[in-house]
């Protein structure tokens, strides 16, 4: 196998990976990189089956130990990152895995995410009413991070007081997934997760005082119905459905304004549909932002017994680099693939992920995006990016924006369409 070095965290490759992605999937569509020690992947098909394939994973440990696998011991600065690491259904394989995400879906079910719908308008209203008279926001900061905090908070149960602490944990939280971190970063992750998991416990201990209709007091009938889901497993997994769970959404929200923002004749498809208050042009528009932009573009997965994929040998205990980002691309899967295209509408993409692994939170991103992009466009529809080129994060495997400051000129006054439709 030809060996290659991919510099993910390069800033000019984090703000356009597609060039480079591209020239990849046609002269080395799989190679390995002796700086990460990853195979890496590019071409549509390839990661769409190793996602199915069930001989790869997303952990390795029930299967070999560190020292088989020829790691150091446990990083000490990152202790209860670990043990929370190993208490959600993310980074777990069957059977656990399957009791997990089987006891996570009965209290998050598709009729609650369905019953949001209507807290999501309102919520997204009411962060557009607090700018409106302004004339201008930053997009990130003052609407893409806030919304899906908010909407999972109250799917949780956390109350409004608390919801400001959320995002800090969950920001530190997620830079060791990264490929790359500092110790300074493990530690502000380990103790973020241990300020975390205490909040979630005592909010759960609450629930079972007063039970709520909310996802935190679903769970606790779940563990006090003995369905095996321990007290910490309940809180990891909740803290899981934050991290992941609002990702997809602030950067996607922020890579789909860019996007729109690049493509004129896209945006006033959009500023036109939202105007004839058209629902389903924005779940065509948002599934077509998410493949065309990546917000997650690249996920790992560890091979838990030899294999041969195609005539390329992927020995146990090797990790693999899925680049979701490229995949999406692929001229062998989509026609014209460099096209934004809002009215797509065979769109398979990878975001999302394919497989046991296929992301719970999938349909409440989507909620979100398509009512996030239709009530901005439709309230605001002079929104522009007011400032180019817009700076991205440090890191490749969380892409998004330091900041997106966006001008619409004054709006409607707070309060006189919050929470309606058109």
């Amino acid at each position: 196998m030809q060996e290659h070095h991919l510099d993910l965290n390069d800033p000019a490759f984090v703000y356009d990976p597609y060039p480079t992605l591209a020239g990849l999937r046609e002269r080395l569509p799989v190679f390995y990189d002796p700086v990460w020690q990853k195979v890496f992947f590019t071409r549509y098909d390839d990661i769409a089956a190793l996602l199915r394939d069930r001989r790869l994973g997303r952990s390795i440990l029930h299967v070999l130990s560190r020292d088989e696998l020829g790691w150091p011991p446990p990083n000490p600065l990152t202790g209860a990152f670990d043990r929370f690491q190993s208490d959600h259904m993310l980074d777990n394989e069957p059977p656990k895995h399957t009791r997990l995400k089987a006891l996570m879906l009965k209290a998050f079910t598709t009729g609650r995410v369905e019953g949001l719908r209507g807290t999501i308008q309102r919520i997204v209203d009411g962060l557009i009413d607090r700018v409106a008279e302004a004339g201008r926001m930053d997009l990130l900061k003052d609407f893409a991070e806030p919304l899906p905090v908010a909407v999972i908070a109250e799917l949780l149960g956390v109350p409004e007081e608390d919801r400001p602490r959320l995002r800090p944990w969950s920001s530190k939280i997620v830079k060791l997934y990264e490929l790359g971190y500092t110790d300074d970063q493990a530690r502000e992750a380990n103790q973020a997760v241990v300020e975390f998991s205490a909040y979630i416990h005592d909010l759960a201990d609450q629930r079972r005082r007063a039970p709520r209709d909310d996802l935190i007091s679903a769970l606790v009938r779940v563990e006090e119905q003995e369905e095996v889901l321990t007290a910490d497993e309940l809180v990891a997994n909740c803290i899981l459905l934050l991290n992941a769970g609002h990702e997809a959404t602030v950067n996607g929200t922020t890579l789909g304004m860019l996007s729109l923002h690049q493509h004129p004749e896209q945006m006033g498809l959009a500023r036109a549909a939202a105007a004839r208050g058209d629902r389903e042009f924005f779940k065509t528009a948002v599934e077509e932002l998410l493949r065309f932009d990546t917000p997650l573009p690249m996920f790992e997965r560890w091979v838990l017994e030899d294999l041969d994929f195609h005539g390329i040998p992927l020995r146990r205990g090797v990790e693999v680099g899925l680049l979701y980002a490229s995949g999406n691309r692929d001229p062998r899967r989509f026609p014209d693939p460099d096209r934004l295209l809002l009215t797509r509408r065979e769109n398979p993409h990878l975001t999302f992920g394919l497989g046991i692994h296929y992301c719970i939170g999938a349909p409440l991103a989507r909620v979100e995006m398509q009512t996030a992009f239709q009530t901005l466009l439709r309230r605001l529809p002079n929104i522009h990016i007011a400032r180019e080129p817009v700076e991205y994060t440090e890191g490749f495997v969380i892409r998004g924006h330091r900041a997106m400051p966006v001008e619409f000129g004054a709006g409607r006054r707070p309060g006189m369409v919050s929470g309606r439709e058109p």
